[in-house]
């Protein structure tokens, strides 16, 4: 765990370019972005002084210089901090247009919220899914045709789609998200793909139902977390077909129960169960494929175990690039950028943040959730960074690095789960 910065006291007249601030102010009492932040120019300095602030704290271990000298004799401070801040027209416009950063943030915290209650109502329809398909096929399939069609008509209204990080609240105490979570991705895949709505259809059926052959496969081989022996894998790699069997009983078409059977084989031959290669992949099931692993690595059974959403697409990109079909492989980095939803980071202006969510089509900018300790956690801040050109993403982290007060205020997620938007409900 990273170690906390210590702050010392210094009068306004000691500020200079370089040291990096903490105010001891409201994040509304004052016209900066941040409540802490590294002092840039001459400009920051006047506006700071004019805050009426007896002493302003400044952290040594984040500031490139040291605090000018204490003065003698200081001159005399603004008493009244609001009647301040009222004659300069510059720091009034400033706080206005940060008044209506906070509205906008209210705004998009009523559409995430209906985001995370349409993300829920999904939730509902795969569990029940899972329990009752086996013994209650028609019924099942039908109400899984009813979830893709509800979410293509969201999915393929826009040409921009909103990917969000979802609260772990919303996931119940199962582990049926992964199934919702697998599908979310596979669907989104398709539609960058320009896949047509027939074809996703089938495709979002699939990703539904890929893993109903678990339900013939013991727990105690589901959900081990060390390595399984040969006979533990033998038998974990049947899901595939018993899946296929569990379809073909519900009269799905050879098209889904092609996709069903492909979703572990990988393009290089060490796939299971036929170790097929890419040309002999249904071209649908090695979009699932994708999204599966990806969804694998990011969520395994003993959460300590995960590979953060950045490392898991750095892992299948880099390292395992030829187990992919090139085409989602590259929609999915696309898509989710190189900071995915859920990822930890630090800001170039060094503030640590969380990616809720990222825009499909420029993910390069996405949503991130800003630790400010000026600001409550329960207020925290989401930053768009496309609207913040001189903001970008420095670096992604492990929660390990965070200092712990920094991790207990971004609670960063154990799995990640994602649900989408129009992306005018991320705006």
């Amino acid at each position: 765990m990273a170690s906390e910065d210590t702050a010392v006291f210094i009068s306004p007249d000691q500020l200079q370019i370089g040291l990096f601030i903490q105010l001891d102010l409201h994040w509304m009492d004052h016209p900066f972005p941040f409540g802490s932040f590294k002092v840039k120019s001459d400009e920051q300095i006047n506006t700071l002084k004019k805050l009426g602030l007896k002493q302003i704290r400044y952290i040594p271990e984040k500031s490139d210089c040291a605090p000018n000298a204490a003065p003698i004799a200081s001159l005399p401070v603004v008493e009244n901090e609001t009647a301040a801040l009222e004659i300069d027209p510059v720091i009034a416009a400033e706080l206005e247009a940060k008044r209506l950063r906070q509205a906008e943030q209210q705004r998009r915290k009523a559409q995430l919220a209906e985001c995370t209650k349409a993300f829920s109502q999904a939730a509902v329809v795969v569990r029940k899914l899972n329990k009752e398909v086996h013994s209650n096929p028609r019924e099942s399939i039908a109400a899984a045709e009813q979830l893709i069609g509800t979410m293509l008509d969201s999915l393929l209204t826009d040409n921009d789609i909103a990917i969000h990080l979802m609260n772990e609240k919303a996931m119940g105490d199962d582990l049926y998200f992964h199934t919702l979570n697998t599908t979310v991705l596979a669907l989104l895949l398709a539609k960058e793909m320009k896949q047509e709505r027939a074809t996703i259809e089938r495709l979002g059926l699939a990703s539904l139902l890929h893993d109903i052959g678990k339900v013939e496969v013991p727990d105690r081989i589901l959900l081990k977390t060390d390595t399984l022996n040969r006979a533990e894998k033998t038998l974990l790699e049947q899901h595939c077909q018993w899946g296929v069997d569990a379809a073909k009983r519900a009269n799905l078409p050879a098209e889904v129960l092609s996709i069903i059977a492909q979703h572990h084989e990988f393009c290089d031959g060490t796939g299971y169960p036929k170790q097929l290669k890419l040309e002999q992949i249904d071209p649908l099931a090695r979009i699932l494929v994708v999204a599966n692993t990806y969804d694998n690595y990011c969520n395994k059974i003993n959460p300590g175990d995960s590979l953060t959403p950045h490392e898991g697409l750095a892992l299948m990109f880099s390292h395992q690039k030829a187990k992919f079909d090139p085409a989602p492989m590259n929609v999915l980095i696309r898509s989710l950028g190189v900071y995915p939803p859920g990822t930890l980071v630090q800001l170039s202006n060094e503030h640590y943040g969380l990616v809720v969510a990222v825009n499909s089509s420029r993910p390069l900018k996405p949503q991130v959730l800003v630790h400010d300790p000026a600001i409550g956690r329960e207020e925290a801040m989401v930053l768009d960074l496309e609207r913040h050109p001189d903001l970008n993403i420095s670096k992604a982290l492990k929660a390990s690095q965070l200092p712990r007060p920094v991790l207990a205020y971004l609670n960063p997620r154990k799995r990640m789960t994602y649900y989408f938007s129009p992306s005018e409900n991320c705006a």
